[in-house]
């Protein structure tokens, strides 16, 4: 796992267990925000939930299954980004990021995805990755168009969040169209 200076005072730093307080802070803090677009939210409930989290994505990030690294800005936890899942027989990952409240509409998760997507193509060979965001989300759904993916087609009532299902977007990006 790597530590990358994005620019200054913005930086990807390894997911590690000291990083568990800090990310359930943030959840807590901005819950009505996250909780919109994100399940995980109403899950984690307790501190317990994310020292949970993060000690089952150390070890799939240690073998290989998952690549999850935290941002930090001005040295301030303030949110993730990385592969939930890594297909090695496919060389395809899916991209997942949140960000808290603070710290959106900074143009901080389009950098950091940015760098994402280099070290999945370059470092973990990956032809293609995924990218799904519920319709409604329009912040995230600019980060992947911002990053040239391709929408490749609505996944109705792809999730249930609270009392509604929600349709995504499903967003592809290849090797071949990155590195043009």
């Amino acid at each position: 796992m790597f530590s990358f200076e994005i620019e200054k005072n913005l930086e990807l730093r390894p997911l590690q267990a000291t990083d568990t307080s800090k990310i359930y802070e943030m959840i807590q803090y901005s819950r009505e925000h996250l909780r919109t677009f994100l399940i995980f939210v109403d899950l984690t409930t307790k501190k317990a939930d994310t020292e949970q989290f993060v000690n089952e994505t150390m070890i799939t990030n240690a073998k290989g299954e998952s690549f999850v690294a935290t941002i930090y800005k001005d040295g301030k936890f303030c949110g993730l980004v990385g592969y939930n899942t890594i297909d090695q027989t496919n060389k395809r990952a899916e991209v997942g990021y949140w960000l808290g409240e603070p710290y959106t509409g900074l143009g901080i998760m389009t950098k950091a995805t940015k760098v994402i997507i280099d070290y999945g193509f370059n470092a973990l060979a990956l032809n293609r990755i995924d990218l799904k965001a519920a319709t409604a989300n329009h912040k995230s759904r600019a980060v992947a168009k911002r990053l040239g993916f391709s929408e490749e087609g609505v996944i109705r009532e792809a999730e249930w969040a609270h009392d509604r299902y929600l349709d995504h977007v499903h967003y592809g990006l290849l090797k071949r169209d990155w590195q043009q």
